[in-house]
C-alpha cells in the first residue's frame, strides 16, 4: 500500500441515496447496507449467531478476541458486537475489532444512517464521536477504557488483508465477511482477499456470511475454510458459515525483503521493563499495563525531567499536498494523539487549564500556493484542519493576527509532567526515579535492569525510551541519533496576552498562559551542548514572537532576556525525522543475512530479519513526542502481544529502527 509522492487528499467518501424508509443504499453498487425488514436482527444472526458469539468469549483461552470485518458500512455490525461484550459478564476477553473499507461513509451519512437505531443510540454516538472521518490510512479507537479497540483502515480490502497478512502471523478469531453482493463488488470476494483471510486466522477460527454465492464456497473452501450452508434471514434462503480447518495456502508472491518481519515470533510477556521516564516511555508502560501486562518503569532522575520537561508543548502535525511516510504516519499520530488526550481529560486524569486544553492551535503559513491547494481538499476534513485567512485566524486566536495558516480544532497545549504522571497512576505499574543509569543485561529469557552492578529489576520484555541516551546501551550503540538543543522562555502573563484563546505556532509556539506563565520558544540548534540559559536565546524566542503578533513588539521588547527563565533541553531526532519504533534487530546477524544488497540495492532477500528476543526501542521522537508517543506506544504493544498493528506495514517498516542499517547496506556504507 504506498503511498509516496502521490497527492494528499481525503478518502473518497461512500456515494449514498437515501429509500423512503431513510435506510442508505449505496450508489456506487446499487445494494444496500442491511435488510430492509430487520437490520438489527439480520446483524445479530448472520454474524454475531454464525460465529457462535458470545459463547465462544466465555470459554476464549486469550487475553483479547481479534474480530476482522471486510466492509465497514454504517458500523452497525461493530455496535452490535460492542453491545454484545458489553452485556455479557466478567471474566470476558478484551475486544480487537478491525474493520476495513475503502468507501467510509463521511461523518453525516453515519450519523444519519445510525439513527435509525435508537436503541444503539450510546454506542452510536461515541463512534461518530471517535471516528476518524475521512483522513487516508489506517485509525486506532480505543473504548471502554481500552478495552475495546477498534482498528479502522481505510483502504481497499484487496490491498489491505495482504498487508496485515504478509507480517505472517495469526491474528483473528472470527470473520465477518460483509461486503457488498458478490454480483455487484467481486473484489471484496476475491481468492486474493479470502486467501489472506485464511493466512490470517488463529487454529478454529470462524468466519460467517450473509452469502452462498457457488464461487464464493468454492473459493472458501480453497483456502482452507470447512464451509457449512445455514438457513438464510429474511428472503435469503441460504448464507454461509464455518472455520479454519487448514491454513496451507500459497503464500503472496515475495516482493520485498522481509527484514522488518521476526524470524521468531516470542510469546506475550508475563511482565515488562521501561526504561526511561518521559512521554515515550510513559506512553509505552501505560499501553502494556491496559493489556494487563504488569510494568516496571526506571528513570534516571524524576519522570519527564529530561527532553519531556518543558512546562508546555504543542500537539503538532503537518500537511503537506502528497503522501510520505512522515506525512502519514504525522497525520494518523495526531488523530489518535487527540482522542488519547481527550479521553484523558474526559476521565479527569488531566485537568484542562492546569495540565493542558485541547483548545485548538493556529499554525502560521506563507506559503500561498500551498495553502490554496490544501484548503481546496481539507474542506472534506474540516475536523483535522482548516485554512484561514489572517482576520478568521484572529477571530479564533483572539488576537491581531497578520498571517493567513491552518487552524487544527482538535490540537492544543499539554504539560508533559502531568501527562506522564497520570498516565503511570496504574496498580500493575512500580515506577522507580532517580535510579541513574541503567543498564540492560540478557539472560535465561529475562531481561534484567542493572545499577551500580545491582539487579534493581527483571522480565521478559523491555523496552528502551531514553532519548539520544539509548545509544549509550551497548545493543544500541549503532543507532544514528542526533541530539537538537532547544531553549525555551518563559514571560509571566501580560495584559496583551489575556486574549489568546489557542495555541499559536510560528517560528516557535505560545499557547494560553498556564499559572500565570507562557512557556514560548523553542530555539533549534544542532551542535550545541551548552546546558546553561543563555539570554541570546532568550532573545531570539522573544523576536520571533514579536514578528509572529507584531501587536506584542512593544510588550515584547520590555522584557530583559537576560533575567528571563526558561529551561534548556534536546530533542532526540533520526536521520529522516521519523521516530524509531519496534523490535532491536541482531545487528551482526542484519550484515551477515543481507549482505549481498551492498552489490545489488534492489535483490529480494527471502530471510526474515533476525532480533534481540524481546528488547524494544521507542526514541526519536523529536520536538513531536506528545503528538507520535501515543501511537507509537499501541505499536509496540500490539507487536509485543501479538495484536494486529495500527499502521500498515509501510509505515510499520518507516519508523523501524533497522531501517538504517538496511539503508546503510543499500548505499554500500557499512
Amino acid at each position: 500500500m504506498r503511498r509516496d509522492n502521490r497527492p494528499w487528499h481525503p478518502v473518497e467518501p461512500a456515494s449514498l441515496h437515501w429509500n423512503d424508509a431513510g435506510n442508505p443504499i449505496s450508489a456506487e453498487f446499487g445494494d444496500v447496507y442491511y435488510s430492509r425488514d430487520n437490520g438489527l436482527e439480520e446483524s445479530r444472526y448472520v454474524f454475531l449467531q454464525g460465529n457462535n458469539l458470545p459463547k465462544r468469549w466465555r470459554h476464549h483461552s486469550r487475553r483479547h478476541f481479534c474480530i476482522a470485518e471486510t466492509g465497514f458500512g454504517t458500523g452497525l455490525n461493530f455496535l452490535l458486537t460492542w453491545q454484545a461484550w458489553r452485556e455479557l459478564p466478567e471474566p470476558r476477553p478484551d475486544l480487537h475489532y478491525l474493520s476495513i473499507e475503502k468507501y467510509p461513509l463521511a461523518r453525516g451519512d453515519l450519523a444519519k444512517a445510525l439513527a435509525n437505531w435508537p436503541a444503539l443510540e450510546s454506542l452510536a454516538a461515541a463512534l461518530i464521536d471517535h471516528y476518524p472521518g475521512l483522513l487516508p490510512g489506517q485509525h486506532r479507537v480505543l473504548l471502554e477504557q481500552g478495552r475495546v479497540t477498534l482498528d479502522l483502515w481505510w483502504e481497499d480490502v484487496a490491498d489491505a488483508l495482504p498487508d496485515l497478512a504478509s507480517h505472517g502471523r495469526a491474528l483473528v478469531d472470527a470473520w465477518f465477511l460483509d461486503g457488498f453482493a458478490p454480483a455487484r463488488n467481486a473484489t471484496m470476494w476475491s481468492r486474493q482477499v479470502l486467501y489472506a483471510a485464511a493466512r490470517l486466522s488463529h487454529p478454529q477460527a470462524s468466519f460467517a456470511t450473509f452469502t452462498a454465492a457457488g464461487q464464493v464456497h468454492r473459493d472458501l473452501a480453497g483456502a482452507g475454510f470447512e464451509v457449512n450452508k445455514a438457513p438464510g434471514f429474511g428472503r435469503k434462503r441460504e448464507c454461509l458459515r464455518g472455520h479454519i480447518k487448514s491454513t496451507a495456502t500459497a503464500p503472496e508472491p515475495m516482493t520485498d525483503t522481509p527484514w522488518d518481519i521476526p524470524g521468531t515470533v516470542t510469546a506475550t510477556p508475563a511482565s515488562a521493563l521501561v526504561v526511561g521516564g518521559g512521554v515515550a516511555g510513559c506512553t509505552m508502560a501505560a499501553a502494556l499495563s491496559r493489556r494487563g501486562i504488569p510494568v516496571t518503569l526506571l528513570e534516571k532522575g524524576t519522570l519527564a525531567s529530561a527532553g519531556s520537561g518543558n512546562d508546555q508543548g504543542i500537539l503538532y502535525t503537518r500537511l503537506s499536498r502528497r503522501h510520505s511516510s512522515l506525512t502519514d504516519f504525522a497525520l494518523q499520530s495526531f488523530r489518535f494523539a487527540s482522542q488519547f488526550y481527550r479521553a484523558m481529560f474526559r476521565s479527569g486524569q488531566l485537568t484542562t487549564g492546569l495540565d493542558g486544553a485541547l483548545c485548538g492551535s493556529f499554525h502560521q503559513s506563507d506559503n500561498r500556493a500551498e495553502l490554496i491547494a490544501l484548503g481546496e481538499v481539507l474542506t472534506q476534513l474540516p475536523e483535522l484542519a482548516q485554512v484561514l485567512d489572517a482576520q478568521e485566524a484572529q477571530a479564533v486566536l483572539g488576537i491581531a493576527q497578520s498571517s493567513a495558516g491552518y487552524w487544527y480544532p482538535e490540537s492544543g497545549w499539554l504539560r508533559p509532567v502531568s501527562v506522564c504522571h497520570a498516565l503511570v497512576d496504574a496498580d500493575n505499574i512500580e515506577v522507580i526515579e532517580n535510579c541513574g543509569e541503567v543498564t540492560l543485561e540478557t539472560g535465561a529469557g529475562q531481561w534484567r535492569a542493572v545499577v551500580n552492578d545491582s539487579v534493581v529489576a527483571s522480565a521478559p520484555c523491555a523496552v528502551v525510551a531514553t532519548g539520544t541516551a539509548a545509544a549509550t546501551m551497548q545493543p544500541l550503540t549503532w543507532l544514528p541519533l542526533q541530539a537538537i538543543r532547544g531553549q525555551t522562555t518563559h514571560l509571566p502573563t501580560t495584559e496583551a496576552f489575556e486574549g489568546l484563546r489557542a495555541a499559536l505556532c510560528h517560528k516557535g509556539y505560545i499557547a494560553p498562559a498556564r499559572e500565570g506563565m507562557h512557556c514560548i520558544g523553542a530555539t533549534f540548534s544542532l551542535n550545541d551542548d551548552e546546558q546553561a540559559l543563555q539570554a541570546e536565546d532568550h532573545q531570539h524566542n522573544l523576536d520571533s514572537l514579536a514578528d509572529a503578533v507584531p501587536a506584542w513588539r512593544a510588550t515584547l521588547t520590555a522584557f530583559d532576556p537576560a533575567t528571563l527563565a526558561g529551561r534548556v533541553g534536546y530533542r532526540c531526532a533520526s536521520p529522516d525525522y521519523l521516530p524509531m519504533v519496534g523490535p532491536v534487530p541482531d545487528v551482526t546477524a542484519f550484515l551477515r543475512d543481507y549482505a549481498p544488497l551492498r552489490k545489488n540495492a534492489r535483490r529480494t532477500i527471502a530471510v526474515e530479519g533476525e532480533y534481540i528476543p524481546g528488547l524494544y526501542l521507542s526514541t526519536a521522537h523529536g520536538s513531536r513526542g506528545l503528538t507520535s508517543a501515543p501511537l507509537a506506544a499501541e505499536l509496540l504493544a500490539s507487536m509485543i502481544c501479538g495484536e494486529p498493528t495500527p499502521l500498515s506495514r509501510e509505515l510499520c517498516r518507516a519508523v523501524a529502527p533497522a531501517r538504517f542499517i538496511m539503508r546503510n547496506l543499500a548505499r554500500n556504507r557499512i
